[in-house]
């Protein structure tokens, strides 16, 4: 199928995405947020708040081994993590309903910038705090009666929009 190994991973290009998580509750939707981030080449995963790391086996059940291959470190405080990613080049995007939020669809990343989106908690989204110092909003336009995505949904279309854009 063409799949690379674990150290062919870890040595291939990669996209110039790092995912933040801001203190997501569920194990299972951070093991699916690494899963997604193998898939795509994601740079890496940088884990906040109360977001549990690996190991751990409810990461693992959905991850299926890409909390191996992915990048990933931890980081207490989101506040922090942004202004050390903001010091190294990335342009910050908070996926959130927001006044002012760009539309996904209408979202173009430029291919010589880096860029790390935040996705935020299960119930509360990412903290106003952090939202206030990212440079933009993403929002995944929605037509249903339920206007919110599961964290691991919503973290997936917003990296396969990243990688349909980058990788052409």
């Amino acid at each position: 199928m063409g799949r690379i190994s674990v150290d062919e991973f870890r040595s291939a290009a990669k996209m110039p995405l790092v995912v933040v998580l801001d203190s997501i509750r569920s194990l299972y939707n951070v093991g699916s947020i690494f899963r997604t981030c193998d898939a795509f080449r994601v740079e890496g995963i940088c884990i906040c708040g109360i977001t549990a790391t690996p190991p751990h086996p409810e990461i693992h059940k959905t991850a299926l081994g890409a909390e191996d291959s992915v990048s990933w470190w931890y980081e207490s405080d989101p506040l922090a993590a942004v202004s050390k990613l903001r010091t190294e080049g990335y342009e910050i995007l908070a996926v959130e309903q927001c006044e002012g939020s760009t539309m996904l669809n209408d979202f173009s990343p430029l291919p010589d910038h880096k860029y790390a989106v935040v996705l935020g908690n299960e119930v509360k989204g990412v903290q106003q705090s952090v939202v206030d110092v990212c440079d933009g909003c993403l929002e995944i336009p929605q037509f249903g009666t339920k206007h919110s995505l599961n964290v691991s949904v919503a973290g997936g279309i917003v990296v396969w929009h990243f990688n349909g854009k980058l990788r052409k």
